[in-house]
């Protein structure tokens, strides 16, 4: 039988110390070091960034660039490209590989019942307008953005204030269906209730992670001019989420506390503004709406006329011309234009007599030749099988 001997001797510690220190001492400031970190991000204040970002905005000349920057990314500035080209062109666009923080729930401390309505209404329009037709992530992320604005110092601290934010004006407006005329569209009760339901869950502190600290979006059939100097983050659906460049998009400086008194904004209806059909009619009548209205309105003014005005919207209010007066152009238009056809004069004439060209007869059926008119055309008839002619029947 073969016997194994167990040895009981240990291991020299000081021989491996000996042999092997410096990976000991290695080793030991990796763990001081390791320590050292995590001593310090959790004894960190958490308002020392907000701080920071806090005093930045203060200033004036910061708040200013804010403001001129978020002017500047207005959501009707589109550039004119084919909905292909803009497919490709955002596709082309790569998402930020970088980390993208969830955003803090928001809460409406402070605000009333009147203040939480108005939010709720405010909030689930810009939901139904913006994104009807998308998934509950799709609208989710609408949301987001608009609460991430709430607290970001460029914008309005109210979450009416910035989802009607140059609502006002025909360009500039933060969210377009607030001014391109979406808003004379009644909203459908079912799609207005997920909407409402999707806003409610944000208002009570349902944060949607993927969007981030978002602050812009559009679809992506669209391409604007700001796209480029953001930061692409996600794509949800048809939507492309941005946050700011720099110090603007990350969390600490989303330091503005919400205000809690939303303002009381009658925004349906649209403000009285025209749809996007409307715009592009008065556009090709020769000039902007907006324009044509103001220099209306100025030479009534100037000339004692009346006017109605709502908001921007001004209606000038002519006199009608008589029927004398009206016959008396359409001859100075005759005679300035010698090369006139009938069919130009009969619009333009109708029954009238005038001197530069004898009257128009109307298309249709005509009576019997008086003796004072030339008889109507003949018509000729094709010649009958076998060769015999027919005669000339007058129209009858």
């Amino acid at each position: 039988m073969t016997t194994i001997a167990i040895s009981d001797e240990r291991p020299d510690l000081l021989a491996l110390l000996r042999d092997h220190w410096r990976a000991g001492v290695a080793s030991l400031l990796i763990a001081v070091l390791f320590v050292i970190t995590l001593v310090g991000i959790v004894r960190r204040d958490p308002s020392a960034d907000a701080a920071f970002y806090a005093e930045a905005a203060a200033t004036p000349a910061v708040r200013e660039e804010l403001r001129r920057a978020t002017l500047a990314t207005s959501a009707t500035a589109l550039r004119q490209v084919s909905v292909q080209d803009a497919l490709a062109i955002n596709e082309s666009i790569p998402t930020a590989n970088v980390a993208n923080p969830a955003a803090r729930p928001f809460l409406m401390n402070g605000a009333g019942d009147a203040e939480r309505l108005r939010a709720l209404d405010c909030l689930t329009a810009a939901i139904y307008y913006e994104a009807a037709n998308e998934s509950t992530d799709g609208q989710r992320g609408v949301a987001q953005v608009v609460l991430n604005r709430v607290r970001h110092p460029a914008y309005p601290s109210t979450v009416c204030g910035v989802v009607f934010e140059g609502a006002r004006r025909s360009t500039g407006c933060q969210f377009s269906f607030s001014c391109d005329g979406s808003l004379r569209r009644t909203p459908m009760p079912a799609v207005w209730n997920r909407a409402r339901t999707v806003a409610d869950a944000a208002l009570n502190g349902f944060v949607y992670a993927p969007a981030g600290w978002a602050t812009h979006y559009h679809a992506n059939y669209v391409v604007p001019y700001w796209a480029s100097s953001l930061v692409k983050t996600v794509t949800v659906g048809a939507h492309i989420f941005y946050r700011w460049r720099g110090g603007w998009g990350r969390p600490p400086a989303f330091l503005n506390r919400y205000r809690g008194a939303e303002p009381a904004i009658a925004w349906r209806g649209g403000f009285g503004q025209p749809t996007m059909q409307e715009r592009a009619l008065a556009a090709a009548a020769g000039g902007d709406r907006d324009a044509l209205a103001a220099a209306a309105a100025r030479e009534a003014m100037a000339q004692g006329g009346s006017v109605d005005s709502f908001q921007r919207a001004v209606l000038r209010r002519y006199e009608p011309m008589q029927r004398g007066a009206a016959t008396e152009l359409a001859r100075e238009q005759i005679r300035a234009n010698p090369a006139m056809t009938n069919s130009q004069r009969w619009a333009l004439t109708g029954d009238d007599q005038q001197a530069a060209a004898p009257q128009q007869r109307p298309l249709g059926r005509w009576a019997a030749p008086s003796a004072d008119e030339n008889p109507p055309p003949a018509v000729v008839a094709p010649p009958a099988p076998g060769g015999a002619a027919q005669t000339p029947l007058p129209l009858d």
